[in-house]
């Protein structure tokens, strides 16, 4: 039966029932001073509140258990004294809105990430940030704008007319100085700055051996460390731990003193790079951070450029021209941990005859059907398992027990807080910067929708002809085979914090199953370790991470012994 109703009573009734509630309406207002920034400025802008007075607001971020709040929005030629009005319809994480904050008495801070304009060769424009010299941390990255905090109240009926003015401005960073032991060197890419449409460097900390002004006839093996941006080399030190120093605990280990057990480790480091027996190499950490991450992922994309060619075929040669290297691809080698473990496979991968082996550790997903614990071939959904009847989210992260900090889709929604179109800085976003193709706006396309999970199987596709490492041994190995015989090294935790062991084991199973020709590497698993296990057995993580730079020297010294071609140097580089 219907029951009709004349329209001004529909009208009426909508006009009482459909307005929003005024109950707990928020306002909170954001501006800059003219004083530190006359200019007006693009970027995405972050208002903070935390009822925890240990640090500043901005840096008690993050997608655990521990974060504050955070609300972001976009501005575009933001002008000094204007303000920008944060209500209850900008999202926020972890509550979605300023309406879900419990009272309470709180910090409050805002930040603007400034975004600069890049005019790209693929006839895109596009805002983004420009690294700083700080590895695209948004909460310390120079040139941000930012307010010192102070105290609100939150009651039952919200915040309103609250203020907040940015009157700080993030310093530029010293650049580290060369010392006897590490030079740094940067690199014009003429390949990177056509695509960004400016001058784009390279940078490189590269670790000298023992010997090298006293050995001008010496040619020297390269080792590449991949990983996150470095500041500067790290773990090496001429002098032993300062017997001052206050120890320090590390929640992440549980261990007391942590920083001074650094210390010695990389006092130790020097020590073992001075020993009689010790092969003479050059050890290098590469910087090229994008305006999407911290690092590039150092192969070529869509929308980064072609970073992989740019390290390559541009900064590496140079980096043995000036410092002595051998320049041939049977004495380069690559290692690394996480980031830099995908990385030191995937260059393995692309550039076969350019590097002689890698030695990945707990890399990020390098077989796309265990995208963490996502399949993105066959799932629909990355946010939530299917279930007719329950709704379970997909955890993110866990400890060596399976306790779980956080899910995926909490993860991806503080990203969408920090910024849209893949421009937060952070995990997933990178990914998608890196494997994605280029959107008609110039922005990396999805793999799935930001806000509900649901996957592009169509980009997935894309993504799988071109970055599932796995995917792309199996289909080509018949050409790369030959070239990647006794070069492929995995190690990984089999309580990975991330669930990357998923994809290893995948990666295992085609490895060892191959015959035409076998691979003739390994894969190796640490029992109940966590992120990032790096192959030793013998030592928790807290300390094999700091390891990297001796520990797969012997597997590299075979390697060469195995494979260095006739007539190559074997010996200039080998004094004592």
């Amino acid at each position: 039966m219907k029951i009709l109703i004349p329209f001004s009573y529909l009208f009426l009734f909508c006009f009482i029932g459909c307005q929003p509630s005024n109950d707990k309406k928020n306002s909170i207002s954001v501006s800059f001073t003219e004083s530190i920034h006359p200019d007006q400025l693009d970027g995405r802008l972050l208002l903070m509140l935390s009822n925890n007075d240990e640090k500043e607001p901005r840096f008690q971020i993050n997608d655990g258990l521990n974060s504050q709040l955070i609300f972001g929005m976009n501005v575009d030629d933001m002008a000094a004294g204007e303000n920008i009005t944060f209500d209850d319809a900008v999202f926020g994480y972890p509550f979605s809105s300023l309406s879900d904050v419990p009272p309470g008495e709180y910090n409050v801070q805002a930040l603007l990430h400034v975004y600069e304009t890049f005019d790209l060769s693929t006839g895109h424009t596009v805002k983004l940030p420009m690294d700083n010299g700080e590895g695209q941390q948004w909460n310390k990255s120079p040139g941000n704008l930012y307010s010192k905090p102070f105290k609100i109240s939150v009651t039952g009926k919200g915040v309103q007319n609250v203020e907040v003015v940015m009157d700080q401005i993030i310093p530029p960073i010293e650049e580290p100085a060369d010392t006897e032991w590490i030079k740094h060197i940067n690199v014009k890419s003429e390949k990177l700055s056509e695509f960004w449409g400016r001058d784009v460097y390279l940078g490189a900390h590269v670790l000298l051996p023992k010997g090298f002004n006293e050995h001008p006839e010496a040619k020297y093996p390269l080792m590449v460390f991949h990983g996150h941006f470095p500041y500067d080399f790290g773990g090496f030190r001429s002098t032993p731990p300062d017997p001052n120093m206050e120890p320090e605990y590390s929640a992440r280990f549980n261990l007391e003193g942590y920083n001074i057990i650094q210390e010695q480790e990389s006092y130790d480091f020097y020590k073992r790079w001075n020993e009689p027996d010790f092969p003479r190499f050059l050890i290098i950490e590469i910087q090229h951070p994008t305006p999407y991450y911290d690092d590039s992922y150092a192969v070529n994309s869509a929308s980064q450029g072609p970073y992989g060619d740019a390290i390559t075929y541009e900064l590496i040669p140079e980096i043995e021209r000036q410092f002595r290297g051998m320049g041939e691809g049977w004495s380069r080698f690559l290692y690394g941990g996480s980031t830099g473990g995908w990385e030191a496979l995937a260059v393995q991968v692309k550039y076969p005859e350019e590097y002689n082996g890698c030695f990945a550790a707990c890399p990020d997903p390098i077989d796309f059907r265990a995208y963490c614990l996502t399949n993105i071939y066959e799932d629909e959904n990355a946010y939530y398992y299917q279930s007719e009847h329950k709704k379970l989210e997909v955890p993110a992260h866990r400890n060596y027990l399976g306790q779980i900090q956080s899910t995926l889709r909490q993860g991806n929604h503080l990203e969408l807080v920090l910024g849209d179109k893949s421009r937060s800085g952070q995990q997933w976003d990178i990914w998608e910067a890196t494997y994605s193709p280029q959107g008609n706006d110039g922005y990396p396309v999805r793999l799935w929708d930001k806000m509900t999970g649901n996957i592009d199987h169509e980009i997935a596709e894309y993504w799988k002809e071109n970055y599932d490492l796995r995917y792309i041994l199996e289909r080509d190995w018949d050409k790369l085979g030959d070239n990647l015989k006794g070069k492929i090294h995995i190690y990984c935790g089999d309580m990975d914090n991330y669930y990357l062991n998923n994809a290893v084991y995948l990666m295992e199973d085609f490895l060892e199953s191959t015959t035409e020709p076998y691979y003739g590497g390994e894969v190796t698993y640490g029992d109940r370790d966590e992120h990032c296990w790096n192959g030793d057995p013998e030592q928790p993580n807290a300390i094999s991470r700091m390891r990297y730079n001796t520990m797969y020297v012997p597997k590299i010294m075979k390697r060469i012994n195995e494979s260095a071609p006739k007539g190559a140097d074997l010996t200039s580089w080998r004094y004592k």
